[in-house]
């Protein structure tokens, strides 16, 4: 009597077990679930970046002050004195423009696509 009140009382005891445990994945498994645990690792995913460009942008102004150190380039930017390639009397290099001096059928007979030999659509 007492062994099948036993097996009784751990067959009952394996099934609520068992149909716990199924109803818990099958909350987790709900669209609802599923989306906030998507939003939920999306913000980890975020905080993680952030701090991420944050530790890059604590190294790079650690980077440029060495740099600056080994160029001779002391002096900060916030005091309102500037490099030596920067001061008032000295020109600043500015970019050069090409300029295109020929006439408007010079240009097209040069970028024309008939006069290139290496264009696939021209017949042979």
């Amino acid at each position: 009597m007492f062994r099948r009140a036993f097996w009784f009382s751990a067959g009952a005891a394996a099934g609520v077990w068992a149909t716990t445990k199924v109803n818990r994945k099958l909350k987790q498994l709900t669209p609802e679930s599923l989306a906030a645990q998507a939003a939920n690792k999306a913000v980890e995913a975020g905080h993680r970046l952030k701090d991420f460009a944050l530790d890059v942008r604590d190294n790079m102004a650690l980077r440029e002050a060495e740099l600056g150190e080994a160029l001779g380039l002391r002096a900060p930017v916030d005091d309102g004195s500037r490099p030596a390639a920067l001061e008032p009397g000295r020109p600043a290099a500015r970019p050069v423009a090409a300029v295109d001096h020929r006439t408007n059928d010079e240009h097209a007979k040069t970028y024309s696509y008939k006069t290139y030999s290496h264009n696939r659509n021209e017949d042979h």
